[in-house]
Protein backbone atom coordinates (compact mmCIF):
# COMPACT_ATOMS: atom_id res chain seq x y z
CA UNK A 1 0.00 0.00 0.00
CA UNK A 2 2.84 2.38 0.83
CA UNK A 3 4.47 1.81 -2.57
CA UNK A 4 1.15 2.47 -4.29
CA UNK A 5 0.61 5.64 -2.30
CA UNK A 6 4.08 6.83 -3.19
CA UNK A 7 3.60 6.00 -6.86
CA UNK A 8 0.34 7.91 -7.06
CA UNK A 9 1.65 10.80 -4.95
CA UNK A 10 -1.18 10.48 -2.42
CA UNK A 11 -0.20 12.17 0.84
CA UNK A 12 -3.37 11.64 2.86
CA UNK A 13 -7.02 10.72 2.36
CA UNK A 14 -10.04 11.27 4.61
CA UNK A 15 -13.74 10.50 4.52
CA UNK A 16 -16.11 12.88 6.32
CA UNK A 17 -19.64 11.96 7.30
CA UNK A 18 -21.09 15.47 7.05
CA UNK A 19 -21.84 15.52 10.79
CA UNK A 20 -18.46 16.56 12.14
CA UNK A 21 -16.82 13.14 12.02
CA UNK A 22 -14.06 11.79 9.80
CA UNK A 23 -11.63 8.93 9.32
CA UNK A 24 -8.62 8.07 7.18
CA UNK A 25 -9.20 5.91 4.14
CA UNK A 26 -7.03 3.97 1.69
CA UNK A 27 -6.98 3.19 -1.99
CA UNK A 28 -9.53 0.41 -1.74
CA UNK A 29 -12.21 2.79 -0.51
CA UNK A 30 -11.07 5.56 -2.85
CA UNK A 31 -11.43 3.39 -5.93
CA UNK A 32 -14.74 2.01 -4.66
CA UNK A 33 -16.00 5.58 -4.40
CA UNK A 34 -17.41 4.98 -0.96
CA UNK A 35 -18.26 7.82 1.36
CA UNK A 36 -20.79 8.32 4.09
CA UNK A 37 -24.23 9.56 3.12
CA UNK A 38 -24.25 13.33 3.05
CA UNK A 39 -20.47 13.49 3.41
CA UNK A 40 -17.47 13.84 1.13
CA UNK A 41 -13.89 12.66 0.83
CA UNK A 42 -10.64 14.61 0.76
CA UNK A 43 -7.68 13.40 -1.28
CA UNK A 44 -4.42 15.27 -0.97
CA UNK A 45 -1.69 14.65 -3.56
CA UNK A 46 1.81 15.88 -4.13
CA UNK A 47 2.43 16.40 -7.82
CA UNK A 48 5.35 14.35 -9.15
CA UNK A 49 6.43 15.17 -12.68
CA UNK A 50 8.66 12.08 -12.88
CA UNK A 51 5.80 9.66 -12.14
CA UNK A 52 2.64 8.96 -14.14
CA UNK A 53 0.10 9.37 -11.31
CA UNK A 54 -2.41 7.47 -13.39
CA UNK A 55 -5.38 7.81 -11.03
CA UNK A 56 -5.06 11.59 -10.65
CA UNK A 57 -4.63 12.24 -14.36
CA UNK A 58 -6.98 9.64 -15.84
CA UNK A 59 -9.37 8.20 -13.27
CA UNK A 60 -10.13 11.18 -11.03
CA UNK A 61 -12.72 12.69 -13.36
CA UNK A 62 -11.18 16.15 -13.16
CA UNK A 63 -11.72 18.36 -16.20
CA UNK A 64 -8.78 18.25 -18.68
CA UNK A 65 -8.37 22.04 -18.51
CA UNK A 66 -8.22 21.83 -14.72
CA UNK A 67 -5.63 19.03 -14.89
CA UNK A 68 -3.34 21.34 -16.85
CA UNK A 69 -3.64 23.90 -14.04
CA UNK A 70 -2.86 21.26 -11.40
CA UNK A 71 0.46 20.61 -13.12
CA UNK A 72 1.54 24.26 -12.72
CA UNK A 73 3.73 25.20 -9.80
CA UNK A 74 4.21 28.96 -10.20
CA UNK A 75 0.62 30.12 -10.72
CA UNK A 76 -1.26 33.20 -9.61
CA UNK A 77 -4.13 32.61 -7.20
CA UNK A 78 -7.37 32.24 -9.14
CA UNK A 79 -10.75 30.54 -9.17
CA UNK A 80 -12.41 28.79 -12.12
CA UNK A 81 -16.03 27.62 -11.93
CA UNK A 82 -17.21 24.60 -13.91
CA UNK A 83 -20.66 23.09 -14.44
CA UNK A 84 -20.71 21.09 -11.22
CA UNK A 85 -17.30 21.84 -9.69
CA UNK A 86 -14.81 24.59 -8.95
CA UNK A 87 -11.03 24.90 -9.09
CA UNK A 88 -9.33 27.17 -6.57
CA UNK A 89 -5.60 27.91 -6.66
CA UNK A 90 -4.08 29.52 -3.57
CA UNK A 91 -0.61 30.29 -2.29
CA UNK A 92 0.74 29.96 1.22
CA UNK A 93 3.98 30.50 3.13
CA UNK A 94 6.05 27.87 4.85
CA UNK A 95 7.09 28.76 8.39
CA UNK A 96 9.80 26.13 8.37
CA UNK A 97 13.47 26.48 9.13
CA UNK A 98 15.52 27.79 6.18
CA UNK A 99 12.34 28.63 4.23
CA UNK A 100 12.30 32.07 2.62
CA UNK A 101 9.10 34.01 3.34
CA UNK A 102 8.72 35.19 -0.25
CA UNK A 103 8.91 31.62 -1.64
CA UNK A 104 5.20 30.88 -1.57
CA UNK A 105 3.88 27.38 -2.21
CA UNK A 106 0.93 26.76 -4.51
CA UNK A 107 -1.97 24.49 -3.61
CA UNK A 108 -4.80 23.62 -6.02
CA UNK A 109 -8.25 22.59 -4.77
CA UNK A 110 -10.73 20.74 -7.01
CA UNK A 111 -14.14 20.76 -5.31
CA UNK A 112 -17.23 18.93 -6.52
CA UNK A 113 -20.37 17.44 -5.00
CA UNK A 114 -18.63 14.48 -3.32
CA UNK A 115 -14.90 15.23 -3.22
CA UNK A 116 -12.19 17.72 -2.47
CA UNK A 117 -8.96 16.91 -4.33
CA UNK A 118 -5.97 19.05 -3.39
CA UNK A 119 -2.58 19.06 -5.11
CA UNK A 120 0.63 20.61 -3.80
CA UNK A 121 4.03 20.76 -5.51
CA UNK A 122 6.06 21.19 -2.34
CA UNK A 123 5.48 20.45 1.31
CA UNK A 124 3.02 22.94 2.77
CA UNK A 125 3.04 23.08 6.54
CA UNK A 126 -0.50 24.49 6.66
CA UNK A 127 -1.81 21.19 5.31
CA UNK A 128 0.08 19.30 8.00
CA UNK A 129 -1.58 21.51 10.63
CA UNK A 130 -4.97 20.85 9.08
CA UNK A 131 -4.45 17.10 9.15
CA UNK A 132 -3.38 17.35 12.78
CA UNK A 133 -6.64 19.16 13.58
CA UNK A 134 -8.59 16.44 11.75
CA UNK A 135 -6.86 13.82 13.87
CA UNK A 136 -8.08 15.67 16.97
CA UNK A 137 -11.68 15.44 15.76
CA UNK A 138 -12.12 18.92 14.29
CA UNK A 139 -13.62 17.74 11.01
CA UNK A 140 -15.58 19.86 8.50
CA UNK A 141 -19.20 19.12 7.68
CA UNK A 142 -19.22 20.41 4.10
CA UNK A 143 -16.80 21.07 1.27
CA UNK A 144 -17.34 24.79 1.73
CA UNK A 145 -16.37 24.58 5.39
CA UNK A 146 -13.28 22.57 4.43
CA UNK A 147 -12.13 25.12 1.83
CA UNK A 148 -12.83 27.97 4.24
CA UNK A 149 -10.72 26.21 6.88
CA UNK A 150 -7.77 25.77 4.51
CA UNK A 151 -8.04 29.36 3.28
CA UNK A 152 -8.12 30.71 6.82
CA UNK A 153 -5.07 28.69 7.82
CA UNK A 154 -3.11 29.90 4.79
CA UNK A 155 -4.04 33.51 5.51
CA UNK A 156 -3.19 33.20 9.21
CA UNK A 157 0.32 32.09 8.27
CA UNK A 158 0.80 35.33 6.38
CA UNK A 159 0.26 37.36 9.55
CA UNK A 160 3.66 36.71 11.24
CA UNK A 161 5.49 37.19 7.95
CA UNK A 162 3.90 40.58 7.27
CA UNK A 163 4.35 41.65 10.90
CA UNK A 164 8.04 40.76 10.74
CA UNK A 165 8.42 42.99 7.68
CA UNK A 166 6.67 45.85 9.51
CA UNK A 167 8.98 45.39 12.53
CA UNK A 168 12.01 45.39 10.24
CA UNK A 169 10.83 48.62 8.64
CA UNK A 170 10.45 50.14 12.12
CA UNK A 171 14.01 49.09 13.02
CA UNK A 172 15.39 50.60 9.82
CA UNK A 173 13.58 53.88 10.48
CA UNK A 174 15.12 54.03 13.95
CA UNK A 175 18.58 53.15 12.65
CA UNK A 176 18.64 55.51 9.68
CA UNK A 177 19.90 58.40 11.86
CA UNK A 178 22.46 56.29 13.70
CA UNK A 179 23.93 53.54 11.55
CA UNK A 180 26.10 53.85 8.48
CA UNK A 181 24.08 53.93 5.26
CA UNK A 182 26.44 51.35 3.77
CA UNK A 183 25.17 48.85 6.35
CA UNK A 184 21.50 49.70 5.88
CA UNK A 185 21.27 49.71 2.07
CA UNK A 186 21.54 45.88 1.73
CA UNK A 187 18.90 45.33 4.44
CA UNK A 188 16.65 47.90 2.82
CA UNK A 189 17.00 46.23 -0.58
CA UNK A 190 16.03 42.85 0.90
CA UNK A 191 13.03 44.39 2.66
CA UNK A 192 11.73 45.98 -0.53
CA UNK A 193 12.29 42.81 -2.57
CA UNK A 194 10.43 40.61 -0.10
CA UNK A 195 7.53 43.07 0.25
CA UNK A 196 7.14 43.47 -3.52
CA UNK A 197 7.32 39.75 -4.20
CA UNK A 198 4.86 38.87 -1.44
CA UNK A 199 2.39 41.48 -2.59
CA UNK A 200 2.55 40.29 -6.18
CA UNK A 201 1.73 36.74 -5.12
CA UNK A 202 -0.97 37.32 -2.49
CA UNK A 203 -2.87 40.29 -3.96
CA UNK A 204 -4.81 38.12 -6.47
CA UNK A 205 -5.77 35.76 -3.62
CA UNK A 206 -8.47 38.16 -2.49
CA UNK A 207 -10.27 38.00 -5.83
CA UNK A 208 -9.91 34.23 -5.97
CA UNK A 209 -11.50 33.78 -2.53
CA UNK A 210 -14.30 36.23 -3.26
CA UNK A 211 -14.98 34.51 -6.57
CA UNK A 212 -15.13 31.10 -4.92
CA UNK A 213 -17.51 32.41 -2.24
CA UNK A 214 -20.05 33.10 -5.02
CA UNK A 215 -20.38 29.36 -5.67
CA UNK A 216 -24.08 28.47 -5.25
CA UNK A 217 -23.80 24.70 -4.77
CA UNK A 218 -25.54 23.13 -1.75
CA UNK A 219 -22.22 22.40 -0.04
CA UNK A 220 -21.48 26.14 0.25
CA UNK A 221 -23.41 27.68 3.13
CA UNK A 222 -23.74 31.31 4.28
CA UNK A 223 -21.30 30.75 7.13
CA UNK A 224 -18.73 29.34 4.72
CA UNK A 225 -19.13 32.34 2.42
CA UNK A 226 -18.63 34.72 5.34
CA UNK A 227 -15.44 32.92 6.41
CA UNK A 228 -14.11 33.06 2.86
CA UNK A 229 -14.89 36.76 2.64
CA UNK A 230 -13.22 37.35 5.99
CA UNK A 231 -10.12 35.58 4.68
CA UNK A 232 -10.27 37.73 1.53
CA UNK A 233 -10.53 40.89 3.67
CA UNK A 234 -7.47 39.84 5.68
CA UNK A 235 -5.57 39.29 2.45
CA UNK A 236 -6.59 42.80 1.38
CA UNK A 237 -5.29 44.17 4.69
CA UNK A 238 -2.00 42.33 4.24
CA UNK A 239 -1.74 43.76 0.74
CA UNK A 240 -2.22 47.28 2.09
CA UNK A 241 0.38 46.69 4.80
CA UNK A 242 2.86 45.40 2.22
CA UNK A 243 2.23 48.53 0.15
CA UNK A 244 2.91 50.55 3.30
CA UNK A 245 6.17 48.66 3.91
CA UNK A 246 7.26 49.29 0.34
CA UNK A 247 6.46 53.00 0.60
CA UNK A 248 8.23 53.25 3.96
CA UNK A 249 11.27 51.54 2.43
CA UNK A 250 11.28 54.17 -0.33
CA UNK A 251 11.05 56.98 2.26
CA UNK A 252 13.87 55.41 4.32
CA UNK A 253 16.03 55.19 1.21
CA UNK A 254 15.35 58.86 0.41
CA UNK A 255 16.32 59.78 3.98
CA UNK A 256 19.54 57.81 3.67
CA UNK A 257 20.36 59.42 0.33
CA UNK A 258 19.59 62.89 1.71
CA UNK A 259 21.73 62.24 4.79
CA UNK A 260 24.61 61.08 2.62
CA UNK A 261 24.23 64.10 0.33
CA UNK A 262 24.13 66.47 3.30
CA UNK A 263 27.25 64.88 4.76
CA UNK A 264 29.00 65.22 1.42
CA UNK A 265 27.93 68.86 1.11
CA UNK A 266 29.36 69.60 4.56
CA UNK A 267 32.62 67.92 3.64
CA UNK A 268 32.80 69.86 0.37
CA UNK A 269 32.07 73.11 2.24
CA UNK A 270 34.93 72.45 4.67
CA UNK A 271 37.28 71.70 1.78
CA UNK A 272 36.16 74.84 -0.04
CA UNK A 273 36.72 77.01 3.06
CA UNK A 274 40.13 75.49 3.65
CA UNK A 275 41.01 76.12 0.03
CA UNK A 276 39.83 79.74 0.17
CA UNK A 277 41.68 80.38 3.44
CA UNK A 278 44.97 78.94 2.26
CA UNK A 279 44.82 80.27 -1.30
CA UNK A 280 46.01 83.83 -0.44
CA UNK A 281 48.48 82.48 2.10
CA UNK A 282 49.94 80.16 -0.52
CA UNK A 283 50.13 83.01 -3.03
CA UNK A 284 51.94 85.32 -0.63
CA UNK A 285 54.33 82.67 0.65
CA UNK A 286 55.03 81.59 -2.92
CA UNK A 287 55.87 85.13 -3.98
CA UNK A 288 58.24 85.60 -1.05
CA UNK A 289 59.85 82.31 -1.79
CA UNK A 290 60.88 83.25 -5.32
CA UNK A 291 64.66 83.19 -5.80
CA UNK A 292 64.92 86.70 -7.35
CA UNK A 293 66.26 90.01 -6.14
CA UNK A 294 64.16 92.73 -4.57
CA UNK A 295 62.21 90.49 -2.14
CA UNK A 296 61.10 92.74 0.79
CA UNK A 297 62.81 91.82 4.03
CA UNK A 298 65.36 89.65 2.30
CA UNK A 299 68.18 91.15 4.34
CA UNK A 300 66.14 91.76 7.52
CA UNK A 301 66.70 89.03 10.18
CA UNK A 302 63.16 89.66 11.49
CA UNK A 303 61.56 89.36 8.03
CA UNK A 304 60.57 85.71 8.44
CA UNK A 305 58.68 86.34 11.66
CA UNK A 306 57.00 89.45 10.27
CA UNK A 307 55.81 87.49 7.22
CA UNK A 308 54.65 84.55 9.34
CA UNK A 309 52.69 86.84 11.64
CA UNK A 310 51.12 88.57 8.64
CA UNK A 311 50.05 85.24 7.14
CA UNK A 312 48.61 84.09 10.47
CA UNK A 313 46.67 87.33 10.81
CA UNK A 314 45.27 86.98 7.30
CA UNK A 315 44.19 83.40 8.07
CA UNK A 316 42.46 84.43 11.32
CA UNK A 317 40.67 87.31 9.61
CA UNK A 318 39.52 84.97 6.81
CA UNK A 319 38.07 82.47 9.28
CA UNK A 320 36.36 85.30 11.19
CA UNK A 321 34.86 86.65 7.96
CA UNK A 322 33.55 83.20 6.96
CA UNK A 323 31.90 82.79 10.34
CA UNK A 324 30.24 86.20 10.03
CA UNK A 325 28.95 85.12 6.63
CA UNK A 326 27.82 81.78 8.18
CA UNK A 327 29.87 79.77 5.74
CA UNK A 328 31.28 77.87 8.73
Amino acid sequence: MADKLDAEGLVTAWAFDGKGGGRRIGWDEIKAGSEADGGFIWLHFRYQSHRPQEWLKRASGIEPAALEVLEEDEVRPRCALYADAALLSLRGVNLQRNALPEDLVTIHLWVDARRVISVEHEFLSGIADLEDALGRGRCPRTQGEFVADISTRLVERLDPVVNSLIDEADDLEDAVVKADSGELFPKLAILRRVAIKLRRHIAPQREALNHFSLEDDPWMGPKDRNRLRDAADRVARFTEELDSVRERAAVIRDQMVDARAEQMNKSMLVLAVVTVVFAPLTLISGMFGMNVGGIPGNDDPEGFWILSGTLLLIGVLSVWAFRRLRWL
